[in-house]
């Protein structure tokens, strides 16, 4: 019969790649040296494979171990999670939530928003990945997205935050500059992979004789070679505003705002930790984009 891995085993496994030594492995299990040893090459006897591979960096885990050592960890998350209920009751949110974004986003809005409040729940885990691909929500590799975009695709839902204008900024040292010959200026943007991005049409409309002497593969990029003083770029507001040194050297750019919307799928709209999150983050969003614009 083929062997039925148990509780123990997963825990044997996630211990060791931890540790990814005996010690330190024995360390986390609360046994000696000698019986990690003797279980681990048990256990590998049994499946009648290897699961780590023994070398200088210690016992690396191969794809076998490191699925056993994924599937230990979502168990402990969800004993934790059933320990923490009977203590608090029946009101704690335990999960995981997948969340998606923008790099940009996620440094000027997401993550201020968060840590207002995840520290209250410490059940609720989060999988965080930045990208700009609509696609992600559709298939279910995320629950819920933050976009910015006037048009949410009809088969998401959600609450529109508010609206983010663009705005040139840069280190004030180029605001003269800006001001007499926009042309004169470094001006860092997206590269080809970005042609439809908002603040190229608009350079490119208003500013045809601009060539720029920076670009780059996403919003965050630009966002930091901005602030590390290299240039001028047309960037949201919030953005703006969260670098360190950089100003607004232009009123709001006309026909250059953009919606703020955080989405999810029809099917995520019960769930539990998938609500939380909109209801927590709802607010702090909105009040965000608020002050920002009244800054602008």
């Amino acid at each position: 019969m083929q062997y039925e891995i148990n509780h123990n085993d997963l825990a044997l496994v996630l211990a060791l790649v931890r540790g990814r030594s005996l010690a330190r492995a024995s360390e986390l299990l609360q046994v000696d040296i000698s019986t990690v040893f003797r279980s681990i090459r048990r256990l590998e006897s049994a499946l009648g494979s290897a699961l780590f591979e023994k070398s200088r960096r210690g016992y690396v885990p191969n794809e076998v171990a490191q699925a056993m050592a994924e599937q230990a960890e979502r168990a402990e998350q969800a004993l934790g999670a059933a320990r923490m209920a009977l203590r608090q009751g029946e009101q704690v949110v335990s999960g995981t939530v997948h969340l998606t974004c923008t790099e940009a986003v996620l440094h000027s809005l997401m993550l201020p928003a968060l840590a207002r409040f995840m520290p209250g729940y410490p059940a609720l885990n989060l999988e965080l990945s930045t990208s700009n691909n609509f696609a992600n929500l559709s298939r279910r590799d995320a629950d819920i997205a933050l976009r910015l975009t006037d048009t949410p695709p009809e088969h998401l839902v959600g609450r529109h935050l508010g609206s983010a204008a663009y705005v040139i900024c840069g280190h004030p040292d180029f605001r003269q500059a800006l001001h007499d010959d926009p042309a004169s200026v470094p001006w860092v943007a997206p590269d080809d992979s970005m042609p439809d991005h908002v603040s190229v049409t608009w350079r490119e409309r208003t500013y045809p004789q601009v060539v720029p002497r920076y670009r780059c593969s996403s919003m965050a990029a630009v966002a930091q070679l901005v602030s590390a003083g290299l240039g001028v770029a047309a960037l949201t507001d919030f953005t703006a505003c969260d670098l360190h040194g950089v100003e607004a050297l232009s009123a709001p750019l006309v026909g250059c705002s953009t919606e703020v919307w955080l989405l999810t799928r029809p099917d995520c709209r019960d769930l539990r930790a998938v609500q939380t999150l909109f209801d927590e983050l709802t607010p702090r969003l909105r009040e965000t984009l608020e002050q920002v614009a009244t800054l602008s």
